[in-house]
């Protein structure tokens, strides 16, 4: 039997004979996303001089690609460990570690959509499983994404600092998000805000799911469910970070320690950025920036702008796109999986 949320009303949530018209919604944008990252790739290459680009990756060691995507995966695994355990805190009802793998992965081809609406997917799904609201699983998206933005921060922190450049804006992000936790924590006054917005009849008439998703952003930002959240997110950036080294490795550069930090603040950045941007994926604001970045961090007298650009291509195909296809082979199975765990009436 599928189980039911207390709390849970119709004014919730969609409909269930809304779900076709949600994942045509969701699958349009993602095809949107598709065409524009296809279309992008194509222009930076042409842009950046293809031919020269080709060259760069005829010298390029093949031989690390599988520990390149081998730690590619292991920031999607780390991700969706995280994403379990914040679905546990916001009291998401009883849902198998498989089906939240599933749920979660093929969230991942969303990341292509527009300003990543399509995550918005990974709710609705929980949802056709247990009967959750959206309001209560929704600040776990907000959650992953502040996490995986503190993490960013880190590890762009850490590597500035060792090339000395920006951290001062670094350090006044770092002050605008513990004051927004600060007020996030702080009960007595969101509620006394919430309850004076309650007059307005829009507001008013929603004002309980309201009321439930701030509970459950509330519970999630606690202190040490964000510390624990946090450690997931740095270890698992960490790991896009190193691979973008061996990708640089891989072009022939030497290892050193100015080269992994370069790597590292250059990607962290430009997937900020490109975060940022809104555009489907990021694309071309992380491409562009990341390009830019590296070429800044290392020295155009040690790379060419050409070699940078290989070298965004290579690390997105093996991240980006990579975890794309990965979540394309997910969203194929879900629809069969999550009917036929409905089908069983398992818990």
């Amino acid at each position: 039997m599928t189980q039911v949320v207390p709390g849970a009303s119709a004014d919730d949530e969609p409909p269930v004979e809304a779900r076709s018209g949600i994942e045509d919604f969701v699958r349009r944008r993602f095809l949107i996303g598709v065409a524009f990252g296809v279309l992008f790739t194509a222009i930076f290459i042409a842009a950046n001089d293809g031919s020269r680009v080709l060259n760069s990756l005829h010298i390029f060691d093949w031989r690390l690609v599988p520990l390149i995507l081998a730690l590619s995966l292991c920031n999607y695994l780390l991700r969706f460990a995280k994403w379990h355990y914040y679905l546990g805190i916001a009291g998401a009802g009883s849902i198998r570690k498989t089906t939240s793998f599933v749920i979660f992965f093929a969230g991942l081809a969303m990341a292509i959509t527009p300003g990543k609406v399509g995550e918005m997917l990974k709710p609705y799904l929980v949802r056709r499983v247990n009967n959750t609201p959206l309001t209560t699983t929704t600040p776990v998206i907000v959650a992953e994404r502040i996490t995986d933005g503190i993490a960013i921060l880190i590890l762009a922190a850490i590597g500035l600092l060792q090339i000395h450049y920006g951290w001062v804006l670094l350090v006044v992000l770092l002050v605008i998000f513990i004051v927004f936790m600060a007020i996030v924590q702080r009960r007595t006054l969101v509620e006394n805000l919430l309850h004076r917005f309650e007059r307005i009849d829009l507001i008013g008439r929603r004002m309980e799911a309201i009321e439930r998703l701030y509970e459950s952003t509330w519970r999630m930002f606690r202190p040490r469910p964000l510390a624990f959240a946090t450690l997931i997110s740095v270890v698992s950036w960490a790991s896009e970070c190193i691979a973008f080294f061996l990708v640089m490795l891989g072009l022939g550069f030497p290892a050193s320690w100015h080269l992994l930090f370069a790597a590292a603040s250059a990607l962290a950045l430009a997937t900020m950025i490109g975060a940022l941007s809104l555009l489907p994926g990021g694309l071309g604001a992380a491409e562009l920036s990341a390009t830019g970045l590296l070429v800044l961090f290392v020295g155009s007298a040690q790379i060419g702008h050409e070699t940078a650009a290989t070298a965004t291509l290579l690390i997105r195909f093996a991240t980006f796109w990579f975890g794309i296809a990965l979540g394309l082979i997910a969203l194929v199975c879900s629809d069969w999986y999550l009917n036929s765990f409905e089908a069983r009436g398992i818990d």
